[in-house]
């Protein structure tokens, strides 16, 4: 039996504590996230009893950081993105340069240098893309517009740090580190150069890597071994995030990221994802233990000020400057609100930002102690910002004639034209929704020469619509004032064609109070809230499972039937 078994302590002590944290953080109704952080609090350097290696913790964490990044772009959707870029990219660039400024104005007050200042203003400016997509999972809005709308602002968080991380260390001379490469380099020579070698990098994974990591993927998938199947979606992730670093010079984080993007052309990335996903939460948990490792709980005792001036930061400041500039765009208060919430916290990229700044010699270990501090306590408090929403906007409401006024103003996307034609002011078709099944409903529609008007959350759709001379009303169909504007009380048929179930029955309440004569059609997702629909409604409702199986189950009757042998 070896003596040195420092991989086995670490791991099982951090996977048994992570469990353990984990379990009672989710019973407590918080995010297991913070099980995972004070797991590696309890076996770091500054607590008492057992500590584990720290060097071999941090391999481990690298390996975390690659397949976190991997599975980011195993799942980066461009079109998700592109629909809701005229917010989504501007707010996310603002919003970092607001966080950024906050952060490092408290840093200089502080007396620390410009450099420190930069990376610690950055590190709060970024959230949790693990924290959010699991609070709007658990809401049921991930696939709403709003749900949409703050994924894509994360994304764009997300790609905006991946090229902080990839410039920082070159930079790190000028932003006044001694001896670091590039000191002595002009910046634009500097810039230059890790630009020409990001440029190489991203065209090589595009050019060739797409075509060829798929077909890779291809020929294992053929010889019907699963464990190969995982073990090449695996090896491509770690490999070509070293082969990244050791060639381009470029993070792992971001070799990790193109690795993911290049395996989603292929036919096989959804059962990529599937087999690499339980791996990726493995050393996920580890990458979150070996950041909680890096703290020291003492920074709250002797600097309570300070990590209270960074949580208001994250918690405030953040989400203030996220609300201003989605109601700026003319995004209804909840939207707002709900995009705020989201951000109000920090996580995985502020920690891989932050341990990159002290290996730099840029931030200082107290600064890294505080975005631990900032990031647990944000985390923890999420949930709390979430179930705040609707009473803060209901009260609001009540209190606030400048709320009232926002949902107001005039806006001449949240009214139909007054050029419409008539046909499509009286016995029409009601569509609420124009994503991937309300294009398809309306397809079918035109083919049948049935007038119809299109209620949409997406300013931008709902532009393209009008420009394609489809009358359209932009806004939440759960408002009122919306389902009247697409002149539901003459309607025939209202069709519910968005995925959000949360809003339905406002929808269906509106819809027969303004006309009870009205027909109802209705998307579901699961047979529970299918049958408590069919009972609460007398709307049709269509699950898509169900309709999926009778629809197979018809062609494979027909194919049976036309290729039976006559007796």
């Amino acid at each position: 039996m070896p003596h040195s078994v420092s991989l086995i302590n670490t791991i099982a002590a951090g996977l048994g504590l992570a469990l353990m944290l984990g379990f009672l953080a989710a019973r407590l109704r918080l995010p297991a996230l913070v099980g995972y952080l004070l797991a590696g609090v309890i076996i770091g350097p500054f607590t008492p009893g057992f500590v584990a290696d720290a060097g071999i913790a941090a391999q481990l964490a690298e390996i975390g950081v690659m397949l976190l990044m991997f599975g980011v772009g195993l799942h980066f959707s461009l079109d998700d993105l592109l629909a809701v870029r005229k917010i989504a990219l501007p707010g996310a660039l603002a919003q970092i340069a607001v966080a950024t400024l906050l952060g490092g104005g408290l840093a200089m007050w502080w007396g620390w240098s410009p450099g420190a200042a930069l990376v610690f203003g950055l590190a709060l400016s970024v959230a949790s893309t693990v924290v959010l997509l699991r609070a709007l999972e658990s809401l049921g809005i991930l696939d709403s517009f709003t749900g949409r709308i703050a994924v894509g602002w994360l994304v764009v968080e997300d790609l905006a740090m991946v090229l902080v991380l990839v410039l920082l260390p070159p930079l790190a001379g000028t932003l006044g580190v001694q001896g670091a490469a590039g000191g002595t380099d002009p910046l634009w020579q500097t810039l230059g150069l890790t630009m020409l070698q990001v440029g190489g990098f991203v065209a090589l994974m595009l050019v060739v890597g797409r075509r060829v990591f798929p077909w890779i993927l291809w020929q294992v998938t053929r010889t019907g071994s699963r464990e190969l199947f995982t073990l090449c979606v695996v090896a491509a992730a770690v490999s070509i995030a070293y082969a990244s670093a050791a060639l381009f010079g470029v993070s792992f984080a971001l070799g990790a990221f193109f690795a993911g993007m290049v395996m989603r052309e292929s036919q096989f990335a959804h059962r990529a994802a599937q087999e690499s996903l339980p791996l990726r939460d493995a050393f996920a948990v580890l990458f979150f233990v070996s950041v909680g490792m890096l703290f020291d709980p003492s920074v709250l005792l002797d600097r309570p000020l300070q990590v209270l001036a960074v949580v208001l930061v994250i918690v405030l400041g953040k989400s203030l400057a996220a609300c201003a500039l989605v109601l700026v765009f003319r995004y209804p208060l909840g939207t707002a609100l709900t995009v705020s919430a989201s951000l109000a916290q920090i996580g995985e990229f502020s920690f891989i930002l932050a341990g990159l700044g002290v290996s730099l010699g840029l931030l200082p270990a107290e600064g890294q102690s505080l975005v631990l501090a900032g990031a647990l306590i944000s985390i923890a408090t999420n949930p709390l910002w979430f179930s705040l929403i609707a009473p803060m906007q209901k009260w609001l409401h009540a209190h606030s004639s400048f709320a009232r006024g926002l949902e107001m103003r005039e806006d001449p996307l949240a009214e139909l034209p007054m050029t419409t034609e008539a046909k499509y002011l009286s016995r029409q078709v009601v569509l609420v929704g124009y994503g991937r099944v309300g294009r398809r409903i309306a397809a079918e529609l035109d083919a049948n020469d049935i007038p119809y008007v299109v209620a949409e959350q997406n300013r931008e759709l709902v532009e393209k619509l009008r420009e394609a001379g489809t009358p359209a009303v932009w806004g939440d169909a759960a408002d009122p004032a919306v389902l009247i504007q697409a002149h539901i009380a003459r309607a025939r048929v209202l069709v519910v064609a968005t995925p959000d179930a949360m809003n339905v029955r406002q929808m269906m309440e509106t819809a027969h109070t303004l006309n009870p004569a009205i027909q109802t059609v209705i998307r579901s997702h699961n047979e529970q809230e299918a049958r408590l629909l069919t009972q609460e409604t007398s709307a049709t409702v269509f699950l898509g499972e169900h309709e999926l199986a009778q629809a197979m189950a018809r062609d494979v009757v027909q194919r049976a039937v036309s290729m039976a042998v006559p007796a």
